[in-house]
């Protein structure tokens, strides 16, 4: 088919690909490739252009943005809960983790108190999110590579995952369920019984999936030596999660600057030594063994920790509706908090967590109003994404697929 002059687009120069690609590609020595950004493996949309050698990759050049939504400045809009509700939208895999760093920081700028319930509350919760996210991963990073059993398999245990954030919090993935100073509610009485049922049932689902891939000879052959990291380069690029991990770097954000209350619990961080594909597939399913070891200890303490499960400051948190009727104290604080939000004072504070993907911190300035100033996120998605150009060079275009799959990026996360 003979393409029309006026159909061809071309957004740019070769001057403006001269520093991207190598002078071969300007010669035509070499080919130029756009994998994405709608393609089967980007993981939504994620652009790269490949630099070809015949099948080798020698160059790869990320292109982001294509689902830049602004939440940052559109956060810096809206009232401090108000903004909660855009965190589950920027990671649409972890609206937990993402509620707490922002309400962490929210917290700290604050000085608001957190009860020991709600403490206990947000940790399940987050560990939840991880197995949430990890089941993800595996299922679509499997099927990248040509295991199609495995998607189907992760989604029917991540369905019950979300049955449960569906009992607390009324929503399968935007739950906005964490709160600044506790949580929306307490849990309802039929979600420890379902907790119960999956906790029971889930490990054995971890044992089939590693009986299915950890010594699957295709599997091996597709991730073993793919993508190696090493330690220094890890570190240089200001790797995190399980990508650092897997390169045998101990840092997990969990254990070295504990929150929430994660230093009273029991857990191991996983490790790998050879940082390559396979091993960062080793180091995820051991942190959900490991998220299930926290989330038995965490529903353990619930069955004997009664309490409040949020803060009872009304300068910054509602009354129950129950003290509406018989108190004019509580109907003030109900009517200003809904209408005009708290006001936070001048200062600026930074908060980081162990999200799935790994570190996800949140920089909060506060004016004085009830918006506030500056809000930042360091995300995992978009440091992970630049490692990609350095573990791609040299491995054949049928690999990139299963490095991106490694990388285990959400381009909400990454275009915020």
């Amino acid at each position: 088919m003979t393409i029309a002059p006026e159909m061809i687009k071309w957004e740019g120069t070769l001057e403006d690909l001269a520093h991207l690609v190598s002078p071969r590609a300007l010669t035509g020595e070499t080919v130029l490739l756009n994998m994405g950004p709608q393609h089967p493996s980007t993981h939504g949309v994620l652009r790269l252009l490949l630099e070809l050698e015949g099948e080798t990759i020698i160059n790869t050049v990320p292109d982001i943005g294509y689902l830049h939504t602004g939440i940052e400045k559109n956060m810096e809009a809206k009232r401090y809960e108000q903004a909660i509700t855009m965190t589950d939208r920027m990671d649409y895999l972890a609206p937990m983790s993402n509620n707490l760093v922002f309400c962490l920081a929210i917290e700290k700028l604050v000085e608001l108190d957190v009860p020991e319930r709600a403490q206990v509350i947000r940790v399940l919760m987050a560990e939840l999110t991880r197995l949430n996210s990890h089941l993800v991963w595996l299922g679509t990073h499997a099927i990248d590579v040509g295991a199609m059993s495995m998607l189907l398999y992760c989604f029917r245990e991540r369905e019950q995952i979300l049955e449960l954030f569906e009992i607390v919090s009324g929503q399968r993935m935007m739950s906005t369920y964490i709160r600044p100073g506790g949580v929306w509610r307490d849990l309802p009485p039929a979600f420890m019984p379902a907790l119960e049922r999956f906790l029971d049932y889930f490990p054995a689902r971890v044992d089939e999936y590693e009986a299915l891939l950890t010594n699957n000879p295709l599997w091996i052959d597709r991730t073993q030596g793919i993508g190696i990291i090493t330690p220094e380069d890890a570190i240089a690029m200001g790797l995190g999660g399980a990508i650092l991990r897997a390169s045998g770097v101990n840092f997990d954000v969990r254990k070295a600057v504990p929150y929430s209350g994660y230093e009273t619990y029991d857990f191991n961080v996983p490790l790998g030594i050879h940082g390559d594909t396979y091993d960062r597939y080793l180091v995820r399913i051991q942190e959900m063994r490991e998220s299930l070891k926290i989330i038995r200890q965490a529903a353990d303490r619930l069955k004997k920790l009664k309490g409040p499960f949020r803060s009872d400051n009304r300068k910054f948190v509602p009354p129950p509706r129950s003290e509406l009727g018989r108190s004019m104290e509580a109907v003030i604080h109900h009517f200003k908090l809904w209408t005009e939000g708290f006001k936070a004072p001048k200062g600026e504070v930074h908060v980081m967590i162990e999200s799935p993907r790994g570190v996800i911190a949140c920089y909060l300035s506060g004016d004085g109003s009830n918006k506030p100033h500056r809000v930042h996120f360091r995300t995992p998605s978009f440091i992970n994404i630049q490692a990609i150009p350095m573990v791609a060079r040299g491995h054949l275009i049928g690999d990139m697929v299963a490095i991106i799959g490694t990388m285990d990026p959400v381009l909400g996360d990454c275009d915020r």
